[in-house]
């Protein structure tokens, strides 16, 4: 009699086990559905509301990664990263923490926290269960280096992986097509206006080498008819104001174009390329 009951018993519980991995799976489904459909606020809720009910931790892995790229997703990146390290505690193998850890250096990419990005692909790199995932850790790498715009250090990343990459043919593109700044500058100490002409503002540059010379030419004839106050206000007021003013301009311009540059390269990234992004 009493093995019989046991034997009730135990079926009893596991009829209910099974209703509810059951229902668990259900609740699953349903959450990602609202991710798929990118209403990625409830889907974080009823996510989370699996992890309450998960008592066995069958989907710890799975929810907490949904978790954090639906915040992920809608630009909580503290957040995206605190349940993305919970996935990686949960995951069952190595796929899966690399899997994590791919998407925790993404999430550094986009929040433009960049050494702590490029040191967890050095990490990476240096963990032997992930050797023939060496393409993928420069890829990510690479798009480390194109936000925080040094385009050079992304086209080597880039070349690694094929030296007729996409990415590292614009990133190439992009890196000779910024000007320099500091040579921008020392040419206008030389010559004012000339830094402004080599950014591409040629009237800009122009009209700042007029204003010099003819400042210039004032404060230099002030003197040589022995005005000499009027020499030191011009050249004061004028010709060193007009001096500096083509040096800061010629930075401004460099800077400025430098930026035009790199933000059409990104617009590209964003708009165009069809490969995997952030």
């Amino acid at each position: 009699m009493k093995v019989r009951l046991v034997t009730i018993l135990l079926l009893f519980l596991s009829i209910n086990i099974v209703e509810g991995q059951d229902n668990l799976s259900v609740q699953l489904n349903y959450a990602n559905g609202l991710f798929r459909s990118e209403q990625y606020y409830d889907a974080v809720t009823e996510y989370k509301r699996l992890l309450f009910f998960d008592s066995t931790k069958t989907y710890q892995y799975e929810a907490n990664l949904k978790i954090g790229e639906s915040y992920k997703a809608g630009a909580k990146f503290d957040d995206a990263i605190k349940y993305f390290s919970f996935a990686e505690l949960n995951a069952s193998n190595d796929d899966e923490v690399f899997k994590t850890k791919t998407e925790i250096i993404r999430t550094n990419i986009l929040r433009r926290t960049t050494e702590r990005a490029l040191q967890l692909c050095d990490d990476l790199e240096k963990d032997e269960r992930f050797n023939t995932k060496i393409d993928t850790i420069n890829y990510w790498r690479g798009w480390a280096f194109m936000l925080s715009d040094d385009w050079k250090s992304a086209a080597k990343s880039f070349a690694k992986i094929n030296p007729n990459h996409e990415l590292k043919l614009l990133a190439e593109r992009t890196d000779k097509a910024k000007v320099s700044v500091t040579f921008a500058k020392v040419i206008s100490y030389i010559l004012p206006g000339a830094g402004s002409i080599y950014t591409g503002k040629i009237l800009s540059g122009f009209l700042s080498l007029g204003w010099n010379a003819l400042s210039g030419y004032w404060t230099i004839n002030s003197f040589i008819e022995k005005r000499a106050f009027d020499g030191i206000v011009v050249g004061e007021l004028l010709w060193l104001r007009f001096y500096r003013g083509a040096i800061q301009n010629a930075e401004d311009s460099a800077i400025e174009k430098n930026l035009e540059i790199s933000n059409k390269s990104l617009r590209f990234l964003q708009n165009e390329y069809k490969g995997t992004k952030l």
